[in-house]
């Protein structure tokens, strides 16, 4: 019997956003789905490693990315945000009640073998590199999430 699908599209930077990704995500492996997540746009930034990494670039892509979070820990909140009191605030609750935090996630999905796809397109239009991203992740265009999809059971865009 054939593999069920699940594939995802992670557009939003937000960490609450990217966290239920995570959790749909590793739910379904866990589930025996062959799981896909996109990463495009805003989405990237959970991949992107927290360390700085000195790679060349023209003036934009610096501009970007400073005003870019470097990693997951560094997402905000689609609501409540607070001037980044509202992520410190849901990690402390997350953390009493020995919830996963977004990094935590993202490795048990690469442990799950989780396909974590990086969008080359808005790669070049925000100037990143490989280099400033997590290791074991793929880059592929939009057509690689289309062949996916094509035959995805459950199909998310977060």
């Amino acid at each position: 019997m054939e593999k069920k699908k699940t594939t995802i599209v992670l557009f939003s930077g937000d960490y609450d956003k990217a966290m239920a990704a995570y959790i749909i995500a590793n739910g379904a492996a866990a589930y025996d789905h062959e799981v896909t997540i996109f990463h495009t746009f805003w989405g990237i930034n959970a991949l992107r490693k927290q360390e700085p990494v000195h790679v060349q670039k023209g003036f934009l892509e610096k501009m970007f990315a400073k005003m870019m979070p470097r990693g997951a820990e560094k997402l905000g909140l689609s609501n409540m945000n607070m001037a980044g009191m509202g992520p410190k605030m849901i990690k402390h609750v997350m953390n009493k009640h020995n919830a996963l935090t977004l990094t935590q996630l993202i490795d048990m999905a690469q442990e799950q073998d989780i396909k974590l796809i990086t969008c080359t397109m808005t790669m070049d239009l925000l100037g990143l590199q490989k280099e400033e991203l997590l290791d074991g992740i793929e880059y592929a265009g939009v057509a690689a999430y289309l062949a996916d999809a094509e035959d995805g059971n459950v199909n998310l865009f977060i």
